[in-house]
């Protein structure tokens, strides 16, 4: 349709959304019932707590199909039936209440499940195992359930005395390349991804090496697809990347700590995010117990903003809503879930609302408006 001047008629744009559904992981193990569902008010940033699913063990990390139909949740053991595995669950979403239906669940091949992503097909969930030192591909069933694995990689080696711990696994934008850190090799594995047979295989090439110890945790893609950054645990670093999209290959840009200049006390780093808007890199860090702002330019460097230490307490796993209006930060020594809202133009954060209490939350799933 268009107007009479040939132009095309305006279409009406949905509403803005006034709030957002919120997901939280925990450990069970330090007192939580499982994965409890929230509310974000976007008007205040106040959260609300709903309902939560029971019976779920340690469910840390969580992951949501690409149409929002199905979640699925790691259930970090060292054991499951009887051998040494953690698990995935997988729940089904109701799509009124939000509230959640066990479907099945299935061995994730290796110990601790620590982080999971569903590829960009919606038929793969991708897990890394922590303990297990590798990562597994596990198939999306009809009904949303999970089948065995179709396939697993065992990382191989020793660095500084440590056994493989692959802490991550991350797919890019065109779900060609996953890129998954090992803390314990200090090394970030690069495996190309068949989204049909749901396959890897090492890239080329295969690995992008950090300093020794540096133990590589997480990493988060630019919005533009050419940059990406790393989160390393143990030395408190993060490293800005360019990123080859044809070989999924890491080029270093830059090294930067996560620590105010002068401390000297303990701290690991945990999570990273960037801003919707690709102008801004946040990280956390445990034991200095505070988020860390960078202002990210066009070449991928990065300069620091400021450190948020207020209202936070060993802060596992952070996230950024979807609009970008707010930063939500969870604090599994601190029991509570708190907000953050986001100058969108400096980037820094100040605190709003009054912290969710939640027993050790470890994972935050904002469900984008648009599922």
């Amino acid at each position: 349709m268009s107007c009479s001047n040939g132009e095309p008629t305006p279409q009406p744009q949905p509403p803005a959304p006034t709030e957002l559904w919120l997901y939280v992981g925990t450990y069970t193990s330090g007192g939580s019932e499982g994965i409890y569902l929230c509310r974000l008010d976007l008007a205040t940033g106040a959260l609300q707590k709903l309902t939560v699913t029971p019976n779920v063990a340690e469910p840390s990390y969580l992951a949501l199909d690409p149409k929002g139909r199905y979640l699925y949740a790691v259930n970090e053991l060292v054991e499951y039936e009887g051998k040494a595995s953690g698990a995935v669950s997988a729940f089904a979403i109701n799509a009124q209440s939000r509230e959640l239906t066990f479907i099945n669940r299935q061995s994730s091949q290796g110990g601790a499940p620590c982080y999971l992503e569903v590829d960009a097909t919606g038929a793969y969930v991708l897990v890394a195992n922590y303990v297990g030192g590798n990562v597994a591909v596990l198939p999306i069933l009809q009904d949303g359930g999970l089948g065995a694995a179709a396939d697993v990689k065992q990382h191989q080696g020793t660095q500084a005395g440590q056994e493989p711990h692959a802490h991550q696994i991350r797919l890019d934008a065109a779900n060609q390349y996953a890129l998954a850190p090992d803390l314990g090799l200090d090394k970030i594995m690069i495996y190309r991804f068949d989204a049909r047979q749901g396959k890897l295989t090492p890239g080329e090439p295969a690995s992008f090496s950090t300093r020794a110890k540096a133990g590589p945790r997480h990493l988060a893609y630019h919005p533009n697809g050419n940059l990406a950054f790393g989160i390393n645990e143990l030395d408190s670093t993060l490293i800005a990347f360019s990123y080859d999209k044809e070989r999924g290959a890491l080029t270093e840009l830059q090294t930067v700590s996560t620590l105010p200049e002068g401390y000297t006390g303990t701290s690991y780093c945990a999570d990273i995010h960037v801003s919707p808007d690709g102008k801004f890199l946040y990280g956390s860090n445990r034991g200095h117990d505070s988020i860390v702002v960078f202002a990210i330019d066009s070449a991928g460097k990065l300069t620091l903003v400021e450190h948020v230490t207020g209202g936070i307490n060993w802060p596992r796993n952070f996230a950024i809503d979807p609009t970008g209006a707010y930063l939500l930060v969870a604090n599994q020594k601190g029991n509570t879930v708190v907000t953050f809202r986001r100058d969108t133009q400096t980037g820094r954060l100040t605190p709003v609302g009054q912290p969710l209490d939640i027993p050790a939350p470890t994972c935050l799933l904002v469900v984008p408006p648009s599922v």
